[in-house]
């Protein structure tokens, strides 16, 4: 059984994007992204909104933009051999391979997928990931905390539910960003 993982970068007040939408105060050093690459091996399927498909869609071609550092072209053929389902009302056609599209979030069909598959998921985009916690679908939460304070924007966590986590893992990176891992130990009462 795959467990689902929820992972992005996030600033130190919480948020993975700041009020205008940008998020490029986040993008990982070398180092940061080995390890991203490292833990990426590890996902069979990617959930996507449409939003957070449409910025990540760019590893599709990535490998085709000259200069990239191999760390990155690495990311590429790792984000290509994986399965993508994106969730969307508006998406009639993906830009990548191994992509399909569901209208609607079913937390039952999450879970069948997760029961059916040998690698992780992983929920991505603070939104979706949103409905995956309410509905007690997310196992891991892996947190790349930047030194920035970005002062609001798209928060990380959604601001009503409550989940009792346990801390599994950590690290700090010689740029001043911190990784920690959390395991679910019980979904709380909604606040």
């Amino acid at each position: 059984m795959g467990k689902l993982i929820y992972s992005m970068i996030t600033s130190l007040d919480g948020f993975v994007s700041d009020p205008g939408g940008n998020f490029g105060w986040g993008a990982p050093e070398q180092d940061t992204h080995e390890f991203i690459n490292q833990h990426s091996r590890s996902i069979g399927t990617y959930l996507y909104g449409r939003r957070m498909y449409e910025t990540m869609v760019y590893w599709e071609t990535a490998h085709t933009t000259p200069g990239r550092r191999s760390v990155s072209l690495e990311y590429g053929r790792i984000w290509q051999a994986a399965d993508k389902v994106v969730y969307s009302t508006t998406l009639n056609e993906v830009a990548s391979a191994r992509t399909r599209i569901k209208r609607t979030f079913d937390p039952e069909a999450v879970r069948q997928l997760k029961a059916d598959s040998d690698l992780a998921l992983s929920v991505n985009g603070p939104h979706l990931a949103a409905q995956a916690i309410r509905a007690g679908l997310v196992d891991e939460y892996q947190l790349f905390v930047k030194p920035v304070i970005v002062g609001g924007g798209n928060p990380f966590f959604p601001d009503d539910v409550r989940v009792d986590l346990e801390l599994l893992d950590e690290r700090r990176f010689g740029n001043g960003v911190v990784y920690l891992r959390y395991g679910v130990k019980d979904y709380g009462q909604r606040g």
